[in-house]
C-alpha cells in the first residue's frame, strides 16, 4: 500500500525558517537529516520526512492556496503543545485546537512564510 511520506514547504528566509522548524519539529522528536543545496533543511521523523527549502525554479517561495501538511500525534495534549510551540516560535493561529467531529481533534497554524500546517489526533 502506498503512503505519503514527505512534505516540503518553501521559504524566502531559510535561516529564520530553519530556526522555526528546528524548534517546532524538535519538540516532537524530529531531527535534522540533510542540509539541502537550496539552503534549506530536511528533517526525519518516524517513517516520514519534512523539508523547508528554497524553490527549485529560483522564483520566490509562495503559499500554496489549498495546500496543507499534517502531523499525526498520539494525544490531544501533544496536539495542543505542538500548536502552542508553533505560535511561540512566531507562527500564526489558523484554527485553535479542538474537536472537529467526534474523536477527531485538529489544530491549524501557519509558519513564518504563511504555509498552512496542522497537528491532529484521530480516534
Amino acid at each position: 500500500m502506498a503512503k505519503l511520506n514527505y512534505v516540503t514547504v518553501g521559504s524566502n528566509d531559510l535561516e529564520k525558517a530553519k530556526a522555526f522548524y528546528d524548534g517546532l519539529l524538535g519538540s516532537i522528536g524530529m531531527k535534522p537529516l540533510y542540509e539541502h543545496p537550496s539552503g534549506g533543511r530536511l528533517y526525519r521523523g518516524d517513517g516520514f520526512m519534512f523539508g523547508v527549502l528554497g524553490p527549485f525554479d529560483g522564483n520566490p517561495a509562495c503559499v500554496g492556496n489549498g495546500m496543507m501538511g499534517g502531523f499525526a500525534l498520539d494525544t490531544v495534549e501533544e496536539v495542543d503543545a505542538f500548536h502552542a510551540k508553533a505560535l511561540e516560535l512566531g507562527g500564526k493561529d489558523d484554527g485553535a485546537p479542538g474537536e472537529r467531529m467526534p474523536k477527531v481533534y485538529f489544530a491549524y497554524f501557519r509558519d513564518l512564510d504563511g504555509n498552512k500546517l496542522c497537528a491532529y489526533k484521530m480516534g
